[in-house]
């Protein structure tokens, strides 16, 4: 039976290489079996209530081949494994007979073979009720017998059989079978739902008791996918495309209807044969090719009015002219003849009081000055001369950071001169001997500058005019050891300054 089996499924599948409208489909479900048994016996009536029928599945291959050029006429064969056969189980009247229970299992599998003709009717884009029906042929494949016996004393008998007997003669199985079997339900796509039912008309056992006939039923349930799409029969179709090769323009090439069957590989609405790009999208009026941009600024050629320059699109693809070269085009340069910067909108660095120096180098940008000075006006000899003067003659009391009185006069001096000149600012440096300890040195030299700096602010000067710096010993303008070369290093500096 299993060589049959093979055999059966190879065919099936051979078929599908000999007819190309032929698609196959897995099939699957569930199933009621039972054994509709005649028999003489004068009790049969009551016996028969105590059978049932057995559950089981089937699954297989199952074909679709169609006749009619609409394809909703078709011809399906199958190939199912199907479980079949029914149970016993009877409760027994302990008063008359010894046993309690009698169960039986009558298991039967065979390997089906339905030839079906289905009709299918369209009820919208996908879905359709198919009804049909037709003859079935079936082999034994194996089978198991169990019998199960309780007594009413307690005790339990089994007797099972892997391998009934077949052949024909009283107490075997048939190996064959064979009638109808009818089938309703949906196809929506691939996919179909049905509910079966199938009867047979051969007496697949003969009894050893008595006279009987014993014949299979089934009630079931499928559930299909088919693996191909449905193609009507008498409709060669070379390249697949579901269009005719006698209405493919493209017969050997799968396309789509509105090419005639021709394909359009790059998707821009000219079928290849006439495009002349068939794997790049382009419009119709360059032959389905792109239009080139040589320069690659985004413009086509066709548009760009310098195609070997790239340029942006505002000015038809030709880059903005730059005269002087600075990279400021011209159209956004305040001077398009002279180099200059981007921060100055293409114009040089200013030169706000026109004394050869510019803004970004001249630290007094609006008044005129020399180089020397930064940019900014030289500050008059005998300004200079006189706050050096003044800060010669500012003294302190001995080791401490406060102005001897007969000083006042000298710094009322020199506030007065940067009254007349607020332009100027005074830097007031503090300077010690390195006599004693560093860092008593710094700190004093530092709170002398802050007091020089405080009285001035007493006399009207601004703060922000004015700059204290203690150096301590750091810059020594003497190194000798006699207490006059020494005194030389305690000292103030003032210097003025512009900047």
């Amino acid at each position: 039976m299993k060589r049959i089996f093979t055999l059966l499924l190879a065919a099936l599948i051979l078929s599908t290489t000999t007819y190309s409208q032929l698609r196959i489909g897995i099939l699957g479900g569930g199933h009621q079996s039972d054994i509709l048994e005649k028999n003489d016996l004068p009790n049969w009536n009551t016996i028969k209530k105590n059978y049932s029928p057995r559950t089981g599945v089937h699954f297989g291959l199952n074909a679709d081949l169609p006749i009619s050029k609409s394809g909703n006429f078709v011809f399906q064969p199958n190939v199912l494994f199907y479980h079949k056969g029914r149970k016993y189980n009877e409760i027994m009247d302990t008063t008359i007979h010894d046993t309690l229970n009698w169960k039986r299992e009558e298991f039967l599998n065979y390997l089906d073979i339905p030839l079906n003709l289905v009709v299918k009717l369209p009820l919208g884009n996908k879905v359709k009720f198919i009804i049909g029906g037709g003859p079935y042929f079936s082999f034994l494949f194996d089978g198991y017998l169990k019998s199960e016996a309780i007594t009413k004393s307690g005790g339990y008998f089994v007797d099972e059989n892997l391998d009934p007997e077949v052949g024909k003669g009283p107490g075997k199985y048939t190996t064959y079978d064979y009638g109808v079997n009818g089938l309703a339900g949906f196809e929506i796509g691939r996919v179909t739902l049905t509910a079966n039912y199938s009867r047979g008309f051969n007496d697949i056992y003969e009894s050893p008791a008595y006279t009987g006939t014993f014949r299979h039923e089934i009630k079931g349930i499928s559930l299909g996918v088919y693996l191909g799409k449905s193609v009507a029969r008498g409709t060669n179709d070379r390249d697949k495309d579901g269009i005719t090769d006698k209405k493919d323009k493209c017969p050997d090439a799968a396309g789509s209807k509105a090419f005639g069957g021709c394909p359009d590989s790059d998707g821009d609405g000219i079928m290849d044969k006439e495009d002349g790009c068939p794997q790049v999208s382009g419009p119709a009026d360059n032959k389905g090719c792109p239009y080139p941009d040589k320069d690659g600024d985004g413009i086509l050629d066709k548009d760009d009015k310098c195609p070997d320059v790239r340029g942006p699109k505002d000015n038809n693809g030709c880059p903005f002219a730059d005269t002087d070269k600075d990279g400021v085009v011209d159209k956004d340069d305040k001077c398009p003849t002279v180099a200059g910067f981007g921060r100055y909108q293409g114009c040089p660095v200013p030169d706000t009081d026109g004394d050869g120096i510019n803004d970004e180098e001249d630290k007094c940008p609006s008044v005129k000055g020399s180089k020397a000075n930064g940019g900014c006006p030289e500050i008059k000899k005998e300004i200079v001369e006189k706050v050096n003067y003044a800060a010669k003659r500012i003294q302190f009391k001995f080791t401490k950071a406060d102005i001897s009185p007969e000083s006042l006069k000298t710094l009322n001096e020199v506030a007065d001169i940067l009254k007349a000149n607020p332009e100027l600012k005074l830097t007031i440096e503090g300077h010690t001997s390195n006599d004693g300890v560093y860092e008593s040195n710094k700190r004093l030299s530092q709170a002398r500058a802050n007091n020089v700096k405080a009285y001035l602010e007493s006399k009207g000067i601004a703060a922000s005019r004015l700059t204290a710096i203690g150096y301590g010993p750091d810059r020594l303008i003497s190194t000798g050891k006699t207490a006059a070369e020494k005194a030389k290093n305690r000292r103030v500096e003032m210097k003025v300054s512009n900047q």
